[in-house]
């Protein structure tokens, strides 16, 4: 995939899914979820090819980070993580994620 550098979260997952990471995954409680085919996954099972963060222009708060995983079977997709304080996506899951050999 060709690197990129995105001013918005927006134009990195459209990017992203241009290039094939067409599904959204979450981190729930124990596992990663694919939300459209609704797979499941452990964090071993996938790996993070690459990684963009936004910072929030006047607010922290507003601080994102997008994912873009590939699982062992292939599938590949998006998870999109803000760092407010009222986000619903389990960090420490995703820390779990190793990172693809680039």
């Amino acid at each position: 995939m060709q690197q990129n550098n995105y001013d918005t979260l927006s134009q990195a997952v459209n990017a992203l899914t241009a290039n094939g990471y067409k599904e959204g995954f979450k981190a729930a409680e124990n596992k990663i979820i694919a939300t459209n085919s609704s797979k499941e996954y452990k964090p071993e099972e996938l790996k993070i090819i690459k990684r963009y963060r936004f910072d929030g222009m006047t607010n922290p708060q507003d601080d994102t980070m997008v994912l873009a995983l590939e699982a062992k079977d292939g599938l590949k997709g998006t998870l999109v993580m803000s760092y407010s304080s009222k986000h619903f996506q389990n960090v420490e899951l995703i820390k779990k994620i190793p990172r693809a050999n680039n």
